[in-house]
């Protein structure tokens, strides 16, 4: 009964719907209705911004930690790292699920990325460290949040799977059900990329202007 207690009030951790509440609450129009319609960081930074992407990220992010690490609050999973592991995996899954359907905002949510990175922050750091640089990388190179999210995702599995050879089995069989949501949950930004229509975040913008100039002047 605990456990069951705890995921639900995981999912509702999840649920806070941080891109929807900035938009209502700063700026009085609903961040669904403008941009991808995704109420997650990536649609807030096209629309208002760099800041407030940033700070939507890093409370989703948060949430997923929190909720994950709620599993202190039973003495038992603090000395059993295997039951630990596939529990936190449960809390962590219902707060990413919250995300995705917020009961906070008639169940229309983001894609929970930034949930379900905080969630791996909680179980296991260094792997996520390891996303991080590989989403950064492809973020330096393409400024597409949504293909760094998506190799981010597939290279999780590959962390888990392959280099750092996780011995939970539900933790290997998670990793790849990650790789598999985070691309399905990217379709319809794998077709704009597909089509060439993805926006591109507005970053490194003095990085691209440099390389402008560099290229109109090579074509002098």
């Amino acid at each position: 009964m605990a456990e069951l207690l705890l995921i639900i009030l995981a999912y509702l951790i999840g649920s806070i719907p941080t891109a929807v509440w900035v938009s209502k609450y700063f700026f009085g129009i609903d961040i669904r209705d403008y941009g991808s319609g995704n109420a997650g960081a990536t649609n807030t930074y096209r629309v208002f911004g760099p800041k407030w992407g940033t700070f939507v990220m890093i409370v989703d992010m948060l949430k997923g930690v929190a909720a994950t690490s709620l599993y202190v609050l039973i003495t038992h999973y603090l000395h059993d790292d295997w039951d630990r592991t596939n529990f936190m995996i449960g809390l962590g899954l219902a707060a990413v699920l919250g995300h995705i359907f917020p009961i906070w905002a008639n169940f229309k949510g983001g894609k929970g990325v930034a949930t379900l990175f905080g969630m791996i922050v909680a179980i296991q750091p260094l792997v996520a460290v390891c996303c991080v640089g590989v989403f950064l990388a492809v973020l330096y190179l393409t400024r597409f949040v949504s293909l760094s999210s998506m190799l981010a995702g597939v290279a999780f599995a590959i962390f888990i799977l392959f280099i750092f050879n996780d011995d939970v089995t539900l933790y290997r069989v998670f990793s790849v059900a990650v790789a598999l949501m985070v691309i399905l949950t990217h379709q319809k930004n794998i077709n704009r990329l597909i089509n060439g229509t993805e926006g591109k975040v507005p970053i490194f913008k003095y990085r691209d202007r440099r390389r402008k100039r560099r290229h109109n002047t090579d074509d002098e």
